[in-house]
């Protein structure tokens, strides 16, 4: 979009008592299977994106998908997609974002039902992906529909923590604090309206699967209830727990 203000978040204020191993696992695999697409050539790629990754004409239009040679009645796809990524910069930023969402999120659920809540948000978001876009023959891969579902449930329990941004301007980058509520409603709706812009296009020309965002987040959003540790076994976190010179701290 034209005139879109790029906010990169760096750290929250909100302090997670456990580990976050699954958090942490999932960023390994993805890093793993990353590396090893890397010295893949750019055809034997190109038919993983394919065959792995969410084609939404593939489960539209069998007829479609059984002439140009994709197995029919399977779904697999939902869940593979979001653990694939189409270079360097996406799974950057998209394991970046988990990191700083995910452990707080984590924190909450405990690791098996947060484990469960990502993969559900993936599956959610490219669910709703292929529903707006029935006639893409374009794949749709990576992790940020269920890394969505994480900021949406962030944002449902933690409104009004604060969140580090960086805003490049000019090449220069300026450093920001806003509530959480600021920077996440400005991220859900940036992509809304994205996506609503995005179904004027005349032609299918891939790029960010907007809807798989917005899928994504309003999951999260829903889901959460469901999957937090019982009331007994959670700690309270406070919107002013952790001063905002803490999340500078492990800037350094």
């Amino acid at each position: 979009m034209i005139g879109t203000i790029h906010l990169f978040p760096l750290q929250t204020n909100i302090i997670a008592r456990h580990f976050p191993l699954v958090t942490w696992l999932i960023i390994g695999v993805n890093g793993l299977i990353f590396f090893q697409e890397a010295g893949l050539p750019q055809e034997t790629l190109q038919k993983i994106s394919y065959l792995f990754g969410i084609v939404p004409a593939r489960f539209t239009h069998t007829d479609w998908a059984q002439q140009v040679g994709f197995p029919l009645h399977v779904y697999w796809p939902f869940l593979t997609s979001m653990f694939l990524h189409g270079g360097l910069l996406h799974i950057v930023g998209n394991m970046w974002t988990l990191a700083i969402f995910g452990r707080n999120v984590e924190d909450q659920m405990g690791p098996i039902r947060f484990l469960l809540f990502y993969l559900l948000c993936g599956v959610a978001s490219g669910i709703v992906y292929t529903m707006i876009n029935v006639d893409s023959v374009l794949p749709a891969i990576g992790a940020s529909g269920a890394i969505a579902g994480v900021m949406g449930a962030y944002l449902r329990m933690f409104p009004t923590s604060r969140v580090v941004v960086m805003i490049p301007i000019l090449f220069f980058p300026f450093f920001f604090d806003f509530l959480a509520v600021f920077y996440l409603g400005y991220w859900f709706l940036l992509n809304f309206f994205s996506g609503v812009m995005a179904l004027t296009a005349t032609s299918d020309t891939g790029g960010v699967a907007f809807w798989a965002h917005v899928g994504g987040f309003l999951t999260g959003i829903l889901l959460l209830p469901w999957f937090l540790r019982p009331l007994s076994q959670r700690q309270p976190c406070h919107a002013d727990e952790g001063r905002i010179e803490h999340a500078w701290g492990h800037l350094s």
